[in-house]
C-alpha cells in the first residue's frame, strides 16, 4: 500500500489503451461496502476469500491492468493465477515514503494501528519473499507515476 499501484495502473492502462481495474474497488462494488468495513465486520480471512475470487474473475479478461492489494501474494494460488494470465509487477517504496503517502488515510485497515511505521516494516518483511516472485520489481520512492508507467510499458514490450 502507498506505492502508487492505483495511480500507476491507471496511467499504464491509458498508455496501453487497455482497461483498468483496482481489485479493492471491484470488491467494494460487489460487496457494497468499503474494504475497511469488510475487514472490521467480516475480518481479513473473509476479505482474502473474496479477493481471490475477484482475481480469478479478472484473470479471464484480456487487455486489463489490474491493481492488486499487497496482501494478495500471500496466497500461492493467487500468484499462480497472475503468472498464468499476465505479468506481475511489484511496486516498492521505503517504509518512510509509504508512511508519508498513507498517513491520515482512514481507509487503510492494516495501518490503523498505534505505530503504523512499525506495521509497514513488519508487513514488508513478512511479504518480501512473496514480492520477490514478481516478474519485475520497481521502486517508486523517487519516481513519478508517469516514469513508473513508462518503465512498466517498456518492460512489457521487452518481455514479448
Amino acid at each position: 500500500m502507498g506505492t502508487g499501484k492505483t495511480a500507476i495502473g491507471r496511467e499504464l492502462a491509458k498508455k496501453k489503451k487497455w482497461q483498468f481495474v483496482d481489485l479493492d474497488e471491484l470488491i467494494e462494488l460487489r460487496e457494497k461496502k468499503l474494504v475497511k468495513d469488510i475487514f472490521a465486520k467480516q475480518g481479513e480471512a473473509y476479505f482474502r476469500r473474496i479477493e481471490k475470487q475477484a482475481l480469478k474473475d479478472m484473470a479471464k479478461e484480456k487487455k486489463f491492468v489490474v491493481s492488486c492489494g499487497g496482501g494478495i501474494v500471500l496466497d500461492k494460488d493467487n500468484i499462480d493465477t497472475m503468472k498464468k494470465t499476465g505479468k506481475i509487477f511489484c511496486l516498492k517504496s521505503t517504509p518512510e515514503v509509504i508512511l508519508k503517502r498513507t498517513s491520515g488515510l482512514s481507509h487503510r485497515p492494516l495501518l490503523n494501528v498505534p505505530n503504523p511505521k512499525e506495521k509497514i516494516e513488519f508487513l514488508l518483511k513478512l511479504r518480501a519473499p512473496y514480492y520477490a516472485l514478481a516478474d519485475i520489481c520497481i521502486d517508486t520512492s523517487k519516481s513519478s507515476v508517469t516514469q513508473v508507467a513508462e518503465k512498466i510499458s517498456k518492460a512489457l514490450k521487452d518481455k514479448k
